[in-house]
């Protein structure tokens, strides 16, 4: 097998240049099933809104594993590559969650509400190991701890294999760890630009539409001036860093807008929507 071929998917797809096409599920084994059969490029197993559950984040790991898919395809990447939105906001500051779901082998995070430069630096330091001072890629220093033995098995890699691609991209070429953060206030906009500057290691800005039209008093109205253009201010600085910026609510009536906007990291979701992952995938070229 191809154990040097990228691993996760949705790195594999922003590398080329092309969107990725991502959803959020519960940490259901059934939803993790069909999702896995689906065209995604990644799912998002939601335990922000949703309980903390690392057992039945392990259940559906497990359950998405296809023995048939793994030897038709030669390769050890996962059909669709599998994260985690974490529960705590990134102002917790709460490392412990992050090594928890790495350690059961996702292949990335979702950091809900980070809003300034010390809460961006925590979230990329959290998913990565500790290493010498003069080792490439040194900042932001990991604090991961070293407990590899479960998550090394689940990418099918001996630990050293692990260690060696277990780093967070694009800081690390290599690595196949993807740090989100979700931008879902207005100082976290403020703020952003800064973020993006100063901590390498950020592989995606996703919007909180929801929170961020709470923060500026207009929930839920996503069509309205003022949110509208506080979404747009946010994809444009994404686009000035040259960072994916992703959009949480896509469907087939917003799929080809969105993608002619410049979004890259697109999430229809798969109770309504494989309507819109199939038209967004054919916009995209990717059918």
């Amino acid at each position: 097998m191809a154990e040097l071929a990228r691993l996760n998917g949705v790195i594999g797809a922003l590398e080329e240049g092309k969107p990725a096409f991502v959803c959020f599920s519960a940490a259901e084994i059934g939803a993790a099933q069909a999702i896995n059969a689906a065209p995604y490029d990644g799912v998002v197993f939601e335990m922000e809104h949703r309980p903390y559950d690392i057992r039945a984040l392990r259940d559906c790991l497990q359950y998405m594993l296809d023995r048939r898919q793994i030897l038709r395809s030669s390769s050890l990447a996962p059909a669709v590559t599998p994260f985690v939105r974490i529960p705590p906001n990134g102002g917790e500051i709460s490392q412990w969650v992050a090594k928890q779901v790495l350690d059961q082998g996702v292949y990335g995070i979702v950091w809900p509400h980070v809003s300034t430069v010390e809460e961006a630096r925590n979230a990329v330091a959290a998913c990565r190991y500790p290493r010498p001072r003069s080792a490439a890629y040194f900042e932001p220093a990991g604090q991961r701890g070293d407990a590899p033995a479960a998550a090394a098995r689940y990418w099918g890699l001996s630990q050293a294999e692990y260690y060696a691609r277990a780093d967070v991209w694009p800081l690390n070429p290599q690595g196949e760890i993807l740090v989100a953060i979700m931008c879902e206030e207005v100082r976290a906009i403020k703020n952003l630009p800064q973020m993006l500057d100063q901590v390498p290691g950020i592989g995606v800005v996703i919007i909180g539409e929801g929170d961020l039209s709470q923060d500026l008093g207009l929930p839920r109205q996503y069509d309205h001036p003022t949110v509208a253009s506080a979404i747009d201010e946010i994809l444009a600085i994404c686009k000035q860093y040259n960072v994916a910026c992703g959009h949480p609510h896509v469907d087939s009536r917003n799929v080809e807008t969105l993608l002619q906007k410049g979004f890259r990291y697109l999430m229809p979701a798969p109770v309504y929507s494989y309507a819109a992952l199939e038209l967004g995938r054919k916009s995209a070229g990717r059918a």
